[in-house]
């Protein structure tokens, strides 16, 4: 059932899976945030200025991310499929997946939930089994194009350099 909401090229699980991972994260972060305390001690440690700043500066590189990636797939022409390499797409080749990543790390840095920091070990499992999934299929639709790509772009840490036009 999950496939029938899926896009093609996208893992068939991949949106009720984020969304899950999402809903659970949620709830063991604010349960230990701010009912439990459980494994928040480092913030006795830790002032709150930085860990706001961190916060703040991992906010804003997500929603950058978010942006030019939603950007550069809804200016695609879905009656000519091609690889996507604008945008965020220049530095990282998930950068929706990214930052939804960025945003965990986010919530984590402002409460230091070890818990919560344990959680996204496995949501970073998940986001990178669904992110080589769909490497599968663009290797197979796109080839050598996508495996030039690949090469120059990496997965999940971007590099800043200004892409040359082929």
């Amino acid at each position: 059932m999950a496939a029938k909401f899926s896009r093609p090229g996208e893992h068939p699980y991949g949106d009720i899976g984020q969304l899950v991972f999402l809903f659970v994260f949620l709830v063991v972060w604010l349960l230990d945030s701010f009912v439990l305390k459980y494994s928040t001690f480092l913030t006795d440690a830790v002032p709150l200025a930085p860990r706001l700043i961190t916060t703040g500066l991992t906010f804003i590189l997500s929603f950058l991310l978010v942006k030019s990636g939603h950007r550069a797939v809804s200016d695609e022409v879905l009656s000519s499929p091609r690889l996507l390499r604008d945008g965020a797409f220049a530095f990282v080749r998930h950068p929706l997946y990214l930052a939804a990543l960025l945003f965990y790390i986010c919530l984590i840095s402002i409460t230091l939930s070890l818990v919560s920091l344990g959680l996204f070990g496995f949501i970073f499992f998940f986001y990178n089994s669904i992110a080589r999934y769909e490497e599968g299929i663009l290797l197979g639709e796109f080839g050598e194009e996508y495996l030039e790509y690949k090469k120059g772009v990496p997965r999940w840490i971007p590099r800043f350099k200004i892409p040359q036009k082929s």
